[in-house]
């Protein structure tokens, strides 16, 4: 099952994809292909369902990512971190 998020991912909007954090880190995988705007809050907050995913014991698989959240996710050393697949 995948979660997708759609919009900004941006610092005014963070607090709202908040409140669904923990549903959105049991799906399987996120669908990022309808973000249209990331800044570092919502780098972060992938970061942060990252964590919650490994908490309840599966690697959350980010899908569709557009290059500026990849190029964003890079720059801060992060591929490594966040599972971005195509």
């Amino acid at each position: 099952m995948s979660a997708v998020l759609e919009g900004e991912l941006s610092f005014a909007r963070v607090p709202h994809w908040l409140t669904q954090a923990d549903a959105l880190a049991s799906a399987e995988a996120l669908d990022l292909s309808r973000v249209s705007r990331a800044d570092s809050a919502g780098l972060a907050l992938l970061l942060e369902l990252s964590r919650r995913a490994q908490r309840q014991g599966h690697a959350l698989r980010l899908l569709g990512a557009p290059m500026q959240l990849v190029q964003l996710a890079t720059f801060f050393g992060l591929e490594g971190v966040l599972r971005f697949e195509s």
